[in-house]
Parts: C-alpha cells; structure tokens; sequence
C-alpha cells in the first residue's frame, strides 16, 4: 500500500497563485478528505497528484518514487472525477474495462477485470447498460468502477458525489470508503460537503486560498481546532472577542463585552478569542441568579432532529444556540426573555488575529 507525499507543492497560472507551497503526507491506507471555500486550490491538488496538470514547483511521491514527469496512465492511481464523465457509447462494462484495455491487456483479462470491479460495486445486473439508461447514482457507482478497474493502489475522488441527491448520497459515501478499505487502497477524497468528510475520512485536510490550513482527525478538528478559520469552517460556532481578567488553579475569567466568562484553560492570551458551538449552548427561561447571560430570542427554527434559536444577548453579543426538540424550555418562542448558558468544558480560545477577526473567518 502506498504512502503519498506532497511537498512543498505549487501551482501558478500567470500572476495568480492556486496553490502556493503545500506540503501533505497521506498514510498507507488511509481515507483523507480535502474540503475548503471554493476556489481553494482542492481539486488543483488532486490533479497534481494524478498527472493530470503539473506543478510549478515541488514533488509529489508515491512509495517514496517521485512522480515528475511520470504520465497519468503510468501513475497506477484511479480518478473518479466530479462529472460522472462515462463514454456514452460504451456500456456498464466496457466503460469498467477502460483502464485495463488502455494498458493493452488481454481481452479476457480486461474482461474479467470489468467484472471483477462491477461486481465490488453491486452492478453486475446493469452490465449491458449504456449510461443513458442509469440513474445518477448507478453512473456513479460504474463511474467508481472504472476508477477501480485497473487495480490501482491509490484511488482520488473529485467531489464524486455532488450531483447526485440527497439521499442517494448518504448511501453511497458509506461505500466509497467500504470498498477502499477492502481494496487497501490509499484514498484522497475533495468534498465541499462537511458532513461526507466527517463521516468517511480518517482524517481531514482544510485548505484556505492554496494552502494547508490544518490536518487532523474529524472529531480533534471539529472539538479541539488549533485555528479559527477551522473552528468558523468546520460546522459552525459563535465568536466573541475576550480580554483576561485573571488566572487561578481553576481556569481563567475572561470579560467578555462587559460579562464574566469562566473556562477551564489557564494559558489564555490576555486579548483572545472565545468560540462555543450552538449545540453546546442551552438556553432557559428561568432567571436564576448567576445561571447564564441574559437575552431575547430573536430567531426559532425547527429542523426536525434540532431548534435552532438566534439570540440578542444583552451585551451586544448575538449568538446561536442549537436543542434537540424534547430539550427542557425549547419552546420558548420569538420574543421571550432567555438566559444562555455555555458548557464550560466545550468553550474554545484563540490568540486574537493580528488582522482582525473578520479577516480571519473570511475565505480569503
């Protein structure tokens, strides 16, 4: 199984910059996601990788071999691109056998190798079917076959579930990384869709004007982010500028717009930012003293599995904060006074970015 290494990568076009000195190294089979604004540079990476466009500078190794000038059909690596793109003259299977016919393989060889693949993605049946008379998520999944056709060792994936439905969707992400993991194959896979990323990857690359911003698995990025544009990108969080009060054996108080902030870190920069995801925010509409900060629901949206409330908080600070529908007081209602109460152990501090946090939490 292979081990990618992209070092110090980038890709220029004229006077403009996609991707400027990107290093990244995925593991012997893993399952990586790239996922950042569009226009980050995502699907330019991938393509780098594959042959498909070269770099201006920099080396892409596969097992410690550097790719340089190797062509796209010798980099033994399956691209599944965002447009299911099937030759529309050829059926299920011959679209499946296409890498392996290109390699000049047997007849039979190419033959069995498409059935083998077909068969990996449960669409044995479909075989003599032209991509005319498939569903989207039946192009999709010969679409992945002709990837895996040929018995690569590295598989890239380019937003290879966009244009498909919902729910075909869900069905299918799960599939993807089911069959790379059998396959033993070393997977990259370019998503703008967070939950897909989350769900399959071992671990996720977020990327920012043409560069790495920060790697590591779903559940550190998303719980423990080391930067705000992580924290802003990867699911939502509310941000609220914060100044150091003091620091004692329990943690740090923050003033935050004229309220006290208690958390649990006592390495917080004296001028800081603090975020707090929604879902780790409830509100109440008991007035008890010292149980959270006060405000007026501005905003109430149900959305089946949450409430999602927008709040006017009493200092200025406008946050949301996110309940499941049997939560105790999530029928407070559009007008009511709340209070807002943090979990303390999910609260996230950042040093306050030199160029303002707006800029930060830009995609540029």
């Amino acid at each position: 199984m292979p081990q990618i290494r992209v070092v110090n990568v980038s890709k220029r076009y004229g006077s403009l910059t996609v991707l400027e000195h990107v290093s990244l190294n995925v593991e012997d089979g893993e399952y990586v996601s790239i996922i950042g604004p569009s226009g980050c540079g995502k699907t330019t990476l991938l393509r780098c990788v594959a042959g498909i466009i070269d770099p201006t500078e920099g080396e892409i190794y596969v097992d410690d071999k550097s790719l340089v000038g190797v062509p796209p059909e010798k980099r033994n690596i399956g691209y599944m691109f965002q447009e299911i793109a099937l030759f529309p003259h050829m059926n299920a299977r011959e679209n499946a056998g296409y890498g392996p016919r290109v390699r000049g393989l047997s007849r039979r060889r190419v033959r069995t190798m498409a059935g083998e693949a077909l068969e990996m993605v449960k669409m044995s049946e479909r075989s003599e079917d032209y991509p005319n008379e498939l569903s989207g998520g039946a192009r999709q999944k010969v679409a992945l076959a002709r990837a895996v056709g040929s018995a690569p060792s590295v598989l890239l994936l380019d937003e290879p579930l966009g244009s498909l439905d919902a729910s075909v969707r869900l069905s299918l992400r799960m599939e993807l990384r089911r069959l790379a993991k059998e396959l033993g194959l070393t997977a990259i896979h370019v998503t703008h869709d967070q939950e897909e990323a989350m769900s399959i990857s071992d671990r996720i690359v977020i990327m920012r004007a043409g560069r790495v911003v920060e790697v590591g698995k779903p559940q550190n990025l998303y719980l423990d982010p080391r930067q705000i544009f992580t924290a802003n990108f990867l699911g939502e969080a509310n941000f609220m500028r914060a100044r150091l009060m003091a620091t004692g054996e329990n943690g740090a108080i923050l003033d935050v717009g004229g309220e006290e902030l208690n958390i649990e870190s006592r390495t917080v920069p004296r001028d800081s930012v603090v975020a707090i995801r929604p879902q780790f925010i409830r509100i109440t509409k008991r007035q008890v003293e010292g149980s959270g900060w006060r405000g007026k629901i501005a905003e109430k949206t149900f959305l089946g599995d949450v409430v999602r409330f927008q709040v006017n908080l009493e200092n200025g600070f406008k946050i949301t904060a996110q309940m499941p529908p049997t939560a105790q007081d999530v029928d407070a209602d559009v007008g009511d006074e709340v209070s807002a109460n943090f979990q303390r152990d999910k609260l996230l501090t950042f040093p306050c970015p030199t160029e303002g946090l707006e800029k930060e939490l830009s995609a540029w």
